[in-house]
């Protein structure tokens, strides 16, 4: 036991100084993990105003090295810890304050300290006020969301699993959608009384790359 232990140790370590070569090898291509959370419950059904608080059903991502998306449910989540574990970037909506908290309550460590974007973030930040996904993404790449988030909490009461993986992808490909469109255009846009409007962005660092030698905060 004592052997299977030290192995186990071993290779931790060795995970640790590999993945944070990867991450301060500035010719390394920056691996970006964009994702969303869909919930088995409300915020009213939890008596919460704490994200943290609510239960997961399912996670999805899109991984820019393997150009692929993938979902994990609640119990599937330590097969996402590795991934997360090896992004240089984390790049969400609403997602500083909702869906991080939220992992954090099922990870061993600490997910914050991994570089992060959050969009609704920097939207409010130029903007002065917050704005709906759905309403970003309408403005600006004249698409609309395929449904919402209570509509997912209710697939999940049914069992309706495959329509919330659905959801949550071509949510996570939406978010992608308005980041590449912001790194390139330096601004997104929202509808204000029929008119479409600019928000200015400064995406300058959202891809520099940071120490991040501490991120991993799994015990051995």
């Amino acid at each position: 036991m004592r052997n299977k232990n030290q192995n186990k140790k071993s290779m931790l370590v060795f995970y640790r100084l590999d993945s944070c070569l990867r991450r301060n090898d500035t010719n390394h291509p920056m691996r970006k993990i964009f994702f969303d959370i869909e919930t088995r419950n409300t915020f009213q059904e939890a008596n919460t105003n704490d994200p943290a608080d609510l239960d997961i059903s399912v996670v999805c991502i899109y991984d820019t090295e393997t150009e692929t998306s993938s979902s994990y449910l609640q119990e599937e989540l330590p097969k996402l810890w590795p991934i997360l574990e090896k992004a240089d970037l984390l790049i969400g909506y609403n997602s500083e304050h909702f869906d991080m908290p939220l992992l954090n309550k099922y990870y061993a460590g600490d997910l914050s300290k991994i570089k992060h974007v959050d969009l609704l973030k920097e939207i409010k930040a130029s903007l002065g006020r917050r704005i709906k996904l759905d309403d970003i993404a309408d403005a600006t790449l004249g698409r609309k969301k395929i449904a919402h988030g209570l509509e997912a909490i209710e697939w999940w009461k049914s069992g309706e699993i495959d329509k919330i993986i659905k959801y949550c992808i071509e949510d996570v490909m939406i978010t992608k959608d308005v980041y590449d469109y912001a790194m390139k255009n330096k601004k997104l846009k929202y509808k204000e009384f029929g008119k479409l409007k600019d928000i200015p962005l400064d995406p300058s660092n959202w891809e520099t790359k940071e120490d991040t030698s501490m991120t991993f905060s799994l015990p051995f």
